[in-house]
């Protein structure tokens, strides 16, 4: 079974106790993975997924367990991963380079991820020459949640109903169902068919360039071309669906890593308030194993038992071959 744990390069916290995991004179990581205290965060702070149905087609699912069993990514697992140092736990859907539009799940209990579907059946993002699939480590903030009924007071629109999107910029390719520890850089607000969807732009804390990036304005420097290739991307990528370009807020300007920080407060927020509600609308399951005080959660024995009836894994089906056409792109 894949296991992912969670690091925090430069400090982790537990029971409000920070310890430290660097050197400052050196800059060297401090290898404790032996102390009592750091084998007890890494118990509390692992995940696992396992995944049901088959891959590429409409019942295939990744659901996600701790230590006790299964979770909601989208509620169970914190928004923090590290909040004295602002380090976030990143949901990996999609992998660099992969085309299979995978999302957790708004209306399954525990929120599994699965694929996209459009006329019922899956979906695969077109290759948009030079691009192929998508050009990040793509996925989302757990605890989050944009608003379908509230507008954004920065772009005017609504929320898209959905967790707050991530793009993560470092070397690794990811695997699905990863949990990364991130930082974040900055944000671009997407309006996408009326509605807010921003996308917080992150760094893995592990990646080798992540103590030298901080901020947006440090990305040309160390990712040259890529913010120009991410806000293209994004503007063309539904254009092979027959659909027009995609529109930004602030004309494409990507906004700065305090500005982003704010929009997820604000995200967290709402979530907050979602959470907490007794009756449910947007279709969204609340179901969680963890959070206190809110009507939806439900036993580890009931969770299983979700997990259970999911349909067994089996071989993954072969992908159309349309999916790796490339699709030249006229730009305006």
């Amino acid at each position: 079974m894949p296991s992912v744990t969670l690091h925090v390069l430069r400090s982790f916290c537990l029971n409000k106790l920070t310890i430290p995991l660097r050197l400052a004179a050196t800059g060297h990581l401090v290898r404790t993975r032996k102390s009592a205290i750091y084998q007890e965060f890494v118990r509390k702070m692992s995940y696992t997924f396992v995944e049901r149905g088959s891959l590429n087609t409409t019942d295939y699912r990744i659901y996600f367990k701790n230590k006790d069993g299964p979770i909601s990514p989208f509620h169970d697992i914190p928004l923090y991963a590290d909040e004295t140092n602002k380090i976030f736990n990143m949901i990996v859907e999609i992998p660099r380079w992969t085309n299979a539009k995978m999302e957790i799940s708004r209306s399954d209990p525990l929120n599994p991820i699965k694929q996209d579907t459009k006329k019922g059946k899956v979906r695969y993002v077109a290759n948009c020459f030079p691009h192929h699939g998508y050009i990040w480590n793509y996925g989302a903030l757990p605890q989050t949640w944009e608003n379908p009924d509230v507008l954004d007071e920065a772009t005017g629109c609504k929320g898209d109903n959905d967790p707050i999107d991530v793009l993560e910029i470092g070397y690794k390719v990811a695997n699905r169902g990863e949990v990364l520890n991130v930082k974040v850089l900055g944000a671009i607000a997407l309006i996408d068919e009326g509605e807010t969807d921003w996308k917080i732009i992150v760094i893995d804390v592990n990646d080798p360039l992540a103590d030298h990036i901080n901020d947006v304005s440090d990305m040309e420097k160390h990712f040259p071309g890529l913010m120009k290739a991410t806000i293209e991307w994004f503007k063309i990528y539904k254009i092979p669906d027959g659909k027009p370009e995609n529109q930004f807020a602030f004309n494409g300007e990507a906004k700065s890593k305090d500005f982003a920080l704010r929009i997820i407060e604000e995200v967290n927020q709402h979530w907050q308030c979602l959470i907490k509600k007794d009756s449910l609308t947007n279709g969204i399951s609340c179901i969680n194993v963890t959070v206190e005080g809110c009507s939806h959660k439900i036993s580890l024995n009931d969770a299983e038992e979700i997990v259970e009836k999911a349909p067994k894994k089996a071989e993954p089906q072969v992908i159309d071959s349309i999916v790796n056409k490339w699709h030249y792109i006229h730009l305006k």
